[in-house]
């Protein structure tokens, strides 16, 4: 007899859990998907190239209903889970309509943070986050001038680029003193600010937002210091926080997130699996395609009955690519003073490296412009492995270190 599985979330980590599913135990499972958008999977990443016009929605469609239908999935669309009833082991859509399983997947994944300040509930202020956000802000593009993105990070400065591509005026709004102060150090930083304002975009750094104006639609940003700046459109793209309504509502254990042990199983419940950006383990929330991957992975493993993978947390690595400019970034990047740095600057090239060591280790790294090495420094760094050797020429890249490491 088949075991019934309901997968909360038809987002990435869910889809990809039941793809890794699919290929250990092929159809021994009967799969149930809710989502509460209105279509199948794609791909959240790509949401910037249809920003800019670069792509269309159906571009980044990954799964349509047609590869639903083709393994059996039944799929319930625009009708999210409401309720978790876990002694009956039973969910309850928005319509009422209920779902008994075995087994139960939560990747709800996570919700963007709306700044609380007076006005955040105006016409004209949106988040960036699902296909419904770009649909809104491409249709301020065609009737709307002045947009202002609050915050610098890669969301936001994606929103920014594609709102200009769209030929709106594009403020960024940064409560911090650099753009990406979680990826990027002063000097990158610097660098990334300096050819985003060649192409057009204007920043205001260390602003506080203190509220939006508008009677009956976003006018203006006003700041804490009292000056304004004109929005028409203002997109939050300050953070995100786990979706965790839900599963706290249903008496799982939740701290940032859903707690969960090395096989994704809840902590509460054995029965009840969390993946995505909606899970806390050891500690760590992540919000990068590879934790969630390997994530997908070890849960398939053992929803199958393959219980010898387990899931030890995920060491990450950045690599950006905001509006065209490569960026890559790992570990400490900002060092201490038990650490040294090397530096490169190639300003004719627009290149830029800092690798930060402790001891004869690579520790952290920063690279602009030229990020073709940024894998290998990783993997050095993994593997904790001594450069002694190399200092001379390890900022020039793996070509002219291999020679030494053979």
């Amino acid at each position: 007899m088949k075991q019934r599985l309901v997968v909360i979330g038809n987002g990435m980590s869910a889809i990809r859990t039941v793809e890794e599913l699919l290929k250990l135990d092929g159809d021994q499972h009967q799969i149930t998907v809710f989502g509460a958008e209105p279509h199948g999977n794609y791909n959240r990443i790509l949401l910037s190239p249809v920003l800019a016009g670069e792509k269309r929605f159906e571009d980044i469609v990954t799964h349509d209903r047609a590869w639903y239908a083709k393994h059996g999935i039944l799929l319930y669309t625009g009708n999210p889970v409401v309720a978790i009833d876990r002694a009956r082991r039973v969910v309850t859509a928005l319509d009422g309509l209920q779902v008994p399983y075995d087994r139960l997947l939560i990747a709800t994944g996570s919700k963007p943070f709306i700044i609380p300040v007076p006005g955040h509930q105006l016409p004209g202020v949106i988040a960036f986050r699902d296909i419904h956000d770009v649909e809104a802000m491409l249709d301020a593009a065609r009737s709307h001038r002045h947009a202002v993105v609050i915050g610098g990070g890669l969301l936001g400065l994606e929103a920014a680029n594609g709102l200009l591509r769209q030929g709106m005026t594009v403020t960024v709004v940064h409560v911090m003193d650099r753009l990406m102060e979680r990826q990027l150090d002063q000097s990158a930083a610097k660098l990334l600010k300096a050819a985003l304002e060649q192409r057009g975009m204007r920043f205001l750094l260390e602003a506080d937002t203190a509220e939006i104006i508008g009677d009956g639609r976003a006018t203006a940003v006003r700041f804490n210091d009292g000056s304004e700046v004109a929005a028409d459109l203002v997109v939050m793209a300050v953070g995100i926080r786990p979706n965790v309504d839900l599963a706290r509502a249903a008496g799982l254990h939740v701290e940032r997130a859903i707690v969960v042990d090395d096989n994704l199983q809840t902590v509460t419940d054995p029965r009840v699996y969390a993946v995505g950006e909606c899970v806390q383990h050891r500690k760590h929330v992540y919000g990068l395609v590879a934790p969630l991957w390997e994530q997908a992975r070890v849960c398939a493993a053992h929803l199958a009955g393959f219980g010898h993978r387990r899931y030890g947390g995920s060491v990450t690595a950045t690599r950006l690519k905001v509006t065209g400019i490569d960026l890559y970034s790992a570990g400490d990047f900002i060092g201490g003073t038990d650490s040294e740095d090397l530096v490169l600057r190639d300003r004719a090239r627009g290149v830029y490296k800092r690798l930060v060591l402790r001891g004869n280790r690579i520790i952290g790294v920063v690279l602009y412009g030229d990020v073709a090495d940024g894998p290998w420094y990783f993997e050095l760094m993994q593997q904790r492995r001594d450069i002694g050797g190399l200092r001379q020429r390890l900022l020039f890249g793996r070509a002219y270190c291999e020679p030494a490491l053979a």
